[in-house]
């Protein structure tokens, strides 16, 4: 049994993960894009065109890519490739996004989509400023999220446990608002956790959990697991804030550990 939620981190395995941008025929500032997202992470960018030549594992990339189309960005572990997602794909879903669009409700919850190398950082520990230290280095967590509550919305059962430090803010972002009133209205369990009252949210079908100790004032859990003996997606994001505006986050697709995580949010916060 894990004794807190900061004890899932020791149980991360540390992976050689990096993406490299092939055939890159897009401007500068759209590779800056990629560097500011990924700036200060255990996640390397690096560039690689067919004509060229690269060192170590970028190679095995340029290799396994040399026809590749332009603006792919490759998403390598250990010399390998094991995801490509179009660059366009990754502006329109990520690094062009303004994470006020999901507070407002900009973007429908169907159309929130991750690209498959973003997917394939799964269990890779991320540490990220929030406003106004950063405009961007949240925002992956953010789409995170979001994806999750789209999966369990899709589902229309099964259980999702979701933290907001402060409660009002499921009512103060119109765009939040709606996506729980969807998710919850869907057929699934939906478990809110945060400070403050919880009357406004009397109207709402899901449970309300409140609290002042460490949980409920300093973490950022959206786990979503399926029905018992289901077949279905298990996923889960933890971030923790142990610093002011500060976040040790990642995700996880990996049933057994999203399985614990959950168990230990119904049954220790």
């Amino acid at each position: 049994m894990a004794e807190s939620l900061r004890s899932f981190f020791d149980e991360l395995e540390t992976r050689d993960r990096h993406l490299v941008l092939l055939n890159r025929s897009s401007p500068d500032p759209v590779r800056g894009l990629l560097d500011s997202l990924l700036d200060g992470q255990p996640v390397s960018v690096s560039e690689v065109d067919a004509d060229s030549t690269a060192d170590d594992a970028d190679s095995t990339a340029a290799d396994a890519d040399s026809t590749a189309a332009d603006d792919v960005v490759a998403l390598v572990e250990d010399g390998a490739v094991i995801a490509r997602s179009p660059l366009d794909e990754l502006l329109e879903s990520v690094l062009l996004i303004n994470s006020d669009l999901y507070k407002t409700g900009g973007i429908e919850l169907g159309d929130v989509a991750l690209p498959a190398v973003f997917e394939g950082l799964d269990e890779v520990p991320f540490r990220v400023r929030g406003y106004p230290a950063s405009n961007k280095e949240k925002l992956l967590l953010i789409v995170i999220s979001r994806v999750i509550e789209r999966i369990a919305a899709e589902h229309g059962a099964g259980t999702l446990r979701a933290s907001f430090q402060r409660l009002s803010r499921i009512d103060d972002e119109r765009g939040t608002r709606s996506v729980y009133e969807r998710v919850a209205g869907s057929g699934v369990d939906v478990h809110v956790y945060g400070v403050g009252d919880a009357d406004s949210l009397s109207r709402l079908p899901v449970t309300v959990h409140t609290g002042t100790s460490y949980p409920y004032r300093r973490s950022w859990f959206v786990v979503f697991t399926p029905p018992e003996g289901a077949d279905g997606d298990h996923v889960a994001l933890l971030a923790l804030e142990d610093e002011p505006n500060v976040w040790d986050g990642f995700w996880t697709f990996r049933p057994e550990l999203v399985t614990r995580i959950e168990r230990h949010i119904a049954e220790e916060v």
